[in-house]
C-alpha cells in the first residue's frame, strides 16, 4: 500500500471490491424496483435495506474483525436520523401561506430567499419548512420540475457558504476548517450555481405559467389567500435542533428527539392536518438509509485506500470524484473520505513535525523565526496564526488543525474541490443529500407527480444540473482558480 495512505489504515483492513455489491444492489433496487414491481417494493423496501446492511455489517465484524468502523457507521447513522426526523417532525407543526399567485419571477425570489435561508438553518431545515408552502402557492400548476428545482436549490447546491448549510461542511468545520472560509471562498462559484439554476428554471417556468389559460389563474388564486403563520412555537424547537448540532453525542441527539417530541405533542391537530402530516415520509428515509449507511461502508473504505491508485490526484478530479460518489452516497461521509485523502496525498508530515516544533517551543513567538525556514512551513504557520491565534498563543495546537492549515496555507484549492463537489452533486440524485428523499416523500404525499429515480437523474439532473457543475468546476477549479483561492 501506498505509504501516503498510512494514515487511512488506521480505519482498519481493505475490505474485498466484491463486498461493494450489495452497496451496488440497494442502489439498483431504489432505482429500478418501483418500474419492475412497485407494488412489491413498496412492500418489501425495508426487508431489501435491512438485509443487505446486515450483509455488510456480518463481513465488517466477522470478516474483517472491524467493529470500529461499524460503531461509527451506527453513530452517523443516528445522528442522521436524529438531524432529519427532528426537522421533518418540527417543520409539520409550522404552516405557511403565502398570498397571491405565484408568477415566475415570484418563484425566483421564493427560491432564492432558500438558498439564503439554506445556509442559516440547513439544507435539511429550509428544505422541510418551504417545500409545503413551495407546494401550496404553486398548487395549481405544480409540476415534477417544481419539486426537481427545489431539490437542485434549497435542498442542496444552496448550502454551500456555512458549515451549518449542509453536513459535509460541518464535518469539516469539526476537523479545524474555519465557520467563514466557506462564505469567503465559494460565495462566487454559489453564486454562479444557484444564479443559473435560477435563469434555467425562470424559462421554464414561465412556459408552464403561460400555458394555463388567464380565467383559470383567476380562479385558482382568487380565493381570499392571506399570509399566515401557524405553528410560530415551533421556532423554539427549530432553534434548539441547530444548536443540538454544536454539541457532543448524545447530548446532540438527545435534545434533537426531546425537540421533535415536544413539539410534535404541543402542536395543535389543525395545523397538522393543514400540512397533511404523517410519518410515512421519515419512515421510509429511515429503513432505505439504514441500507445505504450500511452498505456503503466498504466502498468509502475503499476509495480511501486507492485513492491515488485511481489516478484521483489533481483538483478538478476531486471535484468531480467526490461529486459523483455523493451523488450515489451520502456527501457527508464522502466529503470526509476525499478531505483525508487530501491529507494523505499533500500534507508533508515532515513539515508539520517543523510547525509543531515551532508552536511547541516557541508559541506565536515562532513568527519571528519564520524567515529561516521553508516557504511551506510559513504558509501553515501563517494559516494556524489567522484562524487559531487562541491555539497557537497557547503552544497547543490539534495534529488536525494544523494539518489542515497546511492544506490551507498551500494547497486550499483541494479543499474548495471536495467542499464544492460534496454540496453541488448531492442533488444529482434523490439518495445523494438527505433532503432530497424528504421532499419526494412528503410531495407524494401531498398527490404531486415526481420524477423516479431514473427520471429524475435522466431527464433532469444530467441534462440541465450537470453541465452547470461542469462548467463551475471547469472555471473555478481551472481556467480562475485565483477567484476563490
Amino acid at each position: 500500500m501506498n505509504a501516503v495512505f498510512l494514515a487511512a489504515t488506521e480505519l482498519g483492513p481493505d475490505p474485498s471490491p466484491w463486498m461493494i455489491l450489495p452497496f451496488v444492489l440497494m442502489l439498483l433496487g431504489i432505482a429500478t424496483m418501483p418500474f419492475i414491481n412497485k407494488v412489491w417494493w413498496e412492500h418489501h423496501y425495508a426487508q431489501v435495506a435491512t438485509g443487505l446492511g446486515t450483509l455488510t455489517v456480518l463481513y465488517y465484524l466477522f470478516g474483517l474483525k472491524n467493529p470500529g468502523t461499524v460503531l461509527s457507521t451506527a453513530h452517523e447513522y443516528v445522528s442522521f436520523i436524529a438531524l432529519i426526523g427532528s426537522l421533518f417532525v418540527v417543520s409539520g407543526g409550522i404552516h405557511i401561506n403565502v398570498k397571491g399567485e405565484a408568477r415566475p419571477l415570484a418563484n425566483c425570489v421564493f427560491l432564492m430567499i432558500g438558498a439564503i435561508l439554506a445556509n442559516v438553518i440547513g439544507t435539511t431545515g429550509a428544505s422541510m419548512l418551504l417545500i409545503r408552502p413551495w407546494i401550496r402557492t404553486n398548487k395549481y400548476r405544480i409540476t415534477a420540475f417544481h419539486i426537481v428545482f427545489f431539490i437542485f436549490i434549497v435542498s442542496n447546491c444552496a448550502g454551500c457558504l456555512t458549515p451549518i448549510g449542509d453536513p459535509p461542511l460541518f464535518l469539516g468545520f469539526l476537523k479545524g476548517i474555519p465557520f467563514w472560509w466557506t462564505a469567503e471562498h465559494l460565495w462566487i462559484p454559489w453564486a454562479t450555481v444557484v444564479g443559473l439554476l435560477l435563469a434555467v428554471f425562470y424559462f421554464f417556468d414561465r412556459r408552464n405559467f403561460l400555458k394555463a389559460p388567464p380565467r383559470v389563474r383567476e380562479l385558482e388564486t382568487a380565493h381570499g389567500e392571506v399570509w399566515k403563520f401557524d405553528g410560530g412555537h415551533n421556532l423554539f424547537f427549530l432553534v434548539l435542533i441547530l444548536a443540538a448540532v454544536f454539541f457532543g453525542s448524545p447530548l446532540r441527539e438527545i435534545l434533537m428527539i426531546a425537540a421533535a417530541v415536544a413539539s410534535y405533542f404541543t402542536t395543535s391537530k389543525p395545523v397538522h392536518e393543514s400540512n397533511e402530516f404523517s410519518f410515512g415520509p421519515i419512515k421510509e428515509v429511515s429503513y432505505l438509509f439504514i441500507g445505504i449507511f450500511a452498505t456503503m461502508m466498504p466502498a468509502l473504505d475503499y476509495l480511501r485506500l486507492h485513492a491515488r491508485d485511481l489516478g484521483i490526484v489533481s483538483p478538478l478530479s476531486f471535484y468531480f470524484c467526490s461529486g459523483f460518489l455523493s451523488s450515489v452516497l451520502d456527501n457527508a461521509p464522502t466529503y470526509l473520505t476525499f478531505l483525508s485523502g487530501s491529507i494523505g496525498l499533500f500534507v508533508d508530515q515532515d513539515i508539520i513535525s517543523q510547525v509543531q516544533h515551532l508552536i511547541s517551543t516557541h508559541g506565536s513567538d515562532a513568527a519571528q523565526l519564520m524567515g529561516v525556514h521553508a516557504v511551506e512551513v510559513r504558509n501553515t504557520f501563517f494559516a494556524l496564526q489567522k484562524y487559531h491565534s487562541d491555539l497557537v498563543a497557547a503552544g497547543k495546537v490539534p495534529l488536525d488543525d494544523i494539518e489542515i492549515a497546511y492544506l490551507l496555507g498551500n494547497n486550499n484549492l483541494y479543499i474548495i474541490a471536495v467542499s464544492l463537489g460534496s454540496v453541488f452533486f448531492g442533488a444529482m440524485t434523490y439518495i445523494g443529500n438527505g433532503p432530497n428523499f424528504m421532499v419526494k416523500s412528503i410531495a407524494e404525499s401531498a398527490r404531486v407527480a415526481t420524477p423516479d429515480f431514473l427520471t429524475y437523474a435522466l431527464k433532469y439532473a444530467l441534462p440541465l444540473l450537470f453541465p452547470i457543475l461542469v462548467l463551475a468546476g471547469l472555471l473555478y477549479l481551472i481556467f480562475f482558480p485565483h477567484l476563490v483561492q
